[in-house]
């Protein structure tokens, strides 16, 4: 699985890299439930959807549309005892690391 390994290697082994335009548009907003998706909560949390973990935080969030109520230190530490990482910085990295490689069909 490409989160437990260096994206960079995993790319460098494909024979047909996509360019970077092919892949994402920087004008183009990435949904936070396309980012956290089913694959990637399920399988680095006990829950099956961001909406999910997001409905479970410590505040009165109900889905990932309502994230920013969850205040910064109470999100860090449910992320923390929740799921597999020790704080949000790393599970925001693995979560962009596993988007880039289902876009560049690396997995």
């Amino acid at each position: 699985m490409v989160l437990e390994r260096d994206l960079e290697e995993v790319a460098a082994e494909q024979d047909n890299f996509l360019n970077i335009d092919e892949v994402y548009d920087e004008d183009e907003e990435i949904a936070i439930t396309d980012m956290f998706d089913g694959e990637f909560i399920s399988e680095r949390t006990d829950f099956k959807n961001f909406d999910e973990l997001v409905a479970e935080s410590p505040s009165e969030a109900s889905s990932s549309e309502e994230l920013e109520t969850v205040p910064h230190g109470e999100w860090e530490k449910f992320v923390a005892e929740r799921t597999d990482f020790k704080n949000e910085e790393a599970f925001v990295l693995a979560a962009r690391d596993h988007w880039v490689a289902k876009r560049l069909d690396l997995n």
